[in-house]
């Protein structure tokens, strides 16, 4: 596995399903903190590894909210921005499509809009000139937060001169449970009408009809998660038949008790199935974990060696929302690196 982990690290490779505060590093959140000393988020590094410790998923949001009260300013917003691609670039990641939750920051932490995008922007741009890594927006809905986030999380991605360049697709994240996923169905017919892909979350602490109404009622392109896929053959078949990719965050699954067991995660059913499945790392710091060790991770799932994990990297290339050109430079970049390493 020595080997297999060298050759993952190097890999070039892309992530759809990747959160913005959920990035943040220790260093970063501590740094934050100290900024805010008014919050409960601990200021040591060290300290956040047990803050970081979730009894279930309701614990883990209660978590993540705390962080993202951290983010106050629009210098908060791009010095996260850029610290998660520079954490990025040190993993090969070469295209990242990136979940921001922007009315958590403009509703819930008064950040001016146009200042807001202009912060991520802002990062994006230094982003690929500095660091070579192409950040892209996922603008996502906080289930938890009602219609009123999702007016705003709307507004704030098809209204002309807020929308960032870089904003591609749209998506719901939060709790599922008691969150239906039709409620929000006017929202992602206005988003898809002005341009943007449909990403939503679902099926990771309910059961396959929340990603059956995803796929009904919000027009999923892809889903995150997806977890629960496995427990109907027909929606199995359904994703596989018409190649609608499953953005698969396994230590994510762990640490939010949504999966018991890694050895009884899913993913291997849904390779089975002829689903095409991505690899992510979700929240990674807060799980202790990166993109490299989630390859890490599927390679023992599923029994992958350099020529299973590249073409998991083309998986995530093929389905993201890359320019043909973009796609085919990665592609054809993945390629000649597990090349070059098999010919050692």
């Amino acid at each position: 596995m020595t080997d297999l982990h060298a050759f993952i690290a190097g890999l070039p490779k892309a992530e759809l399903h990747v959160h913005h505060v959920g990035s943040a590093s220790p260093r970063i959140v501590a740094e934050l903190a100290a900024r805010h000393p008014d919050s409960a988020v601990p200021t040591d590094p060290e300290a956040l590894a047990d803050y970081f410790t979730f009894t279930d998923f309701a614990h883990f949001i209660k978590v993540y909210l705390s962080v993202v009260d951290l983010i106050r300013t629009p210098e908060d917003v791009r010095l996260l921005t850029f610290e998660v691609a520079r954490d990025m670039a040190r993993q090969n990641i070469r295209y990242a499509e990136l979940t921001i939750t922007p009315s958590s920051s403009t509703l819930r932490g008064g950040i001016d809009a146009h200042a807001f995008m202009d912060a991520i922007e802002d990062a994006r741009k230094a982003a690929e000139a500095e660091l070579g890594v192409v950040l892209r927006w996922c603008f996502d809905i906080p289930g938890e937060a009602g219609l009123e986030a999702a007016e705003e999380t709307l507004r704030l991605a098809t209204t002309e001169g807020l929308r960032p360049e870089g904003l591609v697709s749209f998506g719901l994240g939060g709790p599922e449970i008691g969150v239906p996923r039709p409620q929000f169905k006017p929202y992602f017919d206005q988003a898809i009408a002005a341009g943007l892909h449909s990403v939503p979350h679902a099926g990771e602490t309910t059961g396959p009809g929340t990603i059956w109404d995803a796929l009904n009622d919000l027009g999923a392109e892809r889903i995150g998660h997806g977890t629960s896929a496995t427990q109907d053959p027909e929606l199995l078949a359904h994703l596989a038949k018409h190649r609608i990719p499953l953005e698969v965050c396994p230590t994510s699954n762990i640490a939010t008790r949504a999966v018991t067991d890694l050895d009884q995660h899913p993913i291997k059913e849904m390779v089975a199935a002829g689903v095409v499945v991505t690899i992510n790392s979700d929240d990674p710091p807060m799980f202790g974990t990166d993109l490299n060790n989630e390859y890490a991770v599927a390679a023992r799932l599923l029994d992958l060696d350099e020529q299973g994990l590249a073409t998991l990297a083309k998986n995530a290339v093929e389905a993201s929302f890359l320019d043909e050109t973009g796609k085919a430079k990665l592609a054809a970049e993945i390629d000649a690196y597990t090349t070059q390493w098999l010919a050692r």
